[in-house]
C-alpha cells in the first residue's frame, strides 16, 4: 500500500511540475465607446469607432497560448463589430472572427518556423485596442492588411538583428486562398535594434493578386516618459496607378504613471487612379489627440480628431459636402 501511495504521489508531483513548465496562458480585452461627430453623421471612414452618438460595442477578445518543448500554439478569437465585420469581409454570417490561429516550431535558438493565420507584420497599429494609444485608427491601418495566412521562418541573426521570410495566401484578411493562386504572396521583414529602446522594422509583402506594400515601422523610447513611433508605407495595387502612400507619427508623453497624452499625425495620399473613402484620389491630413487614463486594468481613452482632405469628401450637418471633419470619442478598454 505504501508503494502504491508513493507511486501516486510521484505521478501527481511529476504531472504538476509538467503543468508548471507548460502553462496555458489566457489573455484578452473588452472595449466599448461613445463617439460624436460634429457634423452629426458618421463622417470619418477609418476602421472602428464608427457609430454616431451611440454607446457602442468594440469587441471581446480572448487569446490562448501554450508552449510544450520546442512547439507553441496561439489561438485568438474575438466577438463584436471591431473584431468581426469591421476587420474582414463577412464569413458565412458568423458573429466571431479568428484573429490568430498558428503553431510555431523552434528549430534552434535562432530559427523558428510558423504556419497558420496570423496578425499581419505590416504597420504600426493593430486590431486590439490594447496595442494602440489612440482608439480610432489611421488611414494606413484601415487600408493595409489586418491578417495574413501562410508559413514563415524567423531567424535571429544577432541580438540586434532579425530576419523573417514567408509565403502567404494570395489575398489579405482571408482564411482561404484562391485555389488558382494559393500561397502567391511573398513577405519579408528585417528588424533592427540599433540602440536601447529603439526598434525598427522594414517590411515587404508582394503578390500578383494582392499588390505590393513596402512598410517601415519604428518606435523609440527616448526617455522614461517620452516615446516616438513612426509608420511609413507605399502600396501599389494590381492595376497600374492604384495604391497609396502615407506617413504617421506617434509621439506620446506619460505625465504620470496613470495619465498620458498621445498624438497621431498622419498624411495619407491616394495614387492617381485610386479612389479611397474619405480621400477620393486626393490626400488627407488627420490629427488625433488621445489621453490615456489608467486605473488597474481599465484604460479610459478620450480623444478628439480633426481630418482635412484635399477634396470635398466629408459632410456638414446640413448635408453639404466639405473638405474637413471632426469628432470626439470616449472609449473604455479593459485588458486581462
Amino acid at each position: 500500500m505504501k508503494k502504491v501511495i508513493a507511486i501516486l504521489a510521484l505521478v501527481l508531483t511529476s504531472t504538476f511540475a509538467f503543468a508548471q513548465d507548460t502553462p496555458l496562458e489566457i489573455s484578452g480585452s473588452a472595449d466599448a465607446y461613445w463617439k460624436y461627430d460634429f457634423a452629426k453623421t458618421a463622417n470619418i471612414p477609418t476602421s472602428f469607432a464608427t457609430d454616431q452618438n451611440s454607446l457602442s460595442l468594440g469587441m471581446i477578445d480572448i487569446a490562448l497560448k501554450k508552449k510544450t518543448g520546442k512547439t507553441s500554439f496561439v489561438g485568438e478569437v474575438s466577438f463584436g463589430p471591431r473584431g468581426a465585420g469591421q476587420s474582414i469581409p463577412d464569413v458565412n454570417g458568423q458573429s466571431f472572427h479568428i484573429q490568430n490561429l498558428y503553431a510555431t516550431y523552434a528549430a534552434s535558438d535562432k530559427l523558428s518556423l510558423t504556419a497558420g493565420y496570423m496578425g499581419t507584420f505590416i504597420g504600426y497599429e493593430v486590431i486590439s485596442p490594447l496595442g494602440n494609444y489612440n482608439y480610432s485608427t489611421s488611414y494606413l491601418f484601415t487600408n493595409g492588411p489586418f491578417q495574413n495566412a501562410g508559413i514563415k521562418a524567423n531567424y535571429a541573426v544577432s541580438s540586434k538583428v532579425g530576419l523573417m521570410v514567408g509565403l502567404f495566401n494570395d489575398q489579405w484578411n482571408t482564411y482561404q486562398a484562391t485555389p488558382k493562386f494559393g500561397l502567391n504572396a511573398f513577405g519579408a521583414q528585417l528588424s533592427v535594434t540599433p540602440a536601447e529602446g529603439f526598434t525598427a522594422y522594414f517590411n515587404l509583402l508582394t503578390g500578383s493578386e494582392s499588390g505590393t506594400i513596402v512598410d517601415l515601422t519604428a518606435a523609440y523610447q527616448m526617455s522614461p516618459k517620452f516615446k516616438l513611433g513612426l509608420n511609413a508605407a507605399d502600396f501599389s495595387g494590381t492595376v497600374s496607378g492604384t495604391g497609396y502612400t502615407g506617413l504617421a507619427l506617434y509621439p506620446s508623453y506619460a505625465i504620470t504613471s496613470s495619465f498620458g497624452l498621445g498624438l497621431r499625425a498622419e498624411s495619407f495620399k491616394a495614387k492617381k487612379s485610386s479612389d479611397y473613402s474619405g480621400v477620393g484620389n486626393g490626400s488627407v491630413t488627420a490629427l488625433t489627440l488621445s489621453a490615456n487614463l489608467k486605473s488597474g486594468s481599465l484604460t479610459l481613452i478620450p480623444e478628439i480628431r480633426l481630418d482635412s482632405a484635399s477634396q470635398q469628401k466629408f459632410f456638414q450637418s446640413n448635408g453639404a459636402v466639405t473638405k474637413s471633419a471632426s469628432q470626439f470619442a470616449v472609449a473604455m478598454v479593459y485588458g486581462f
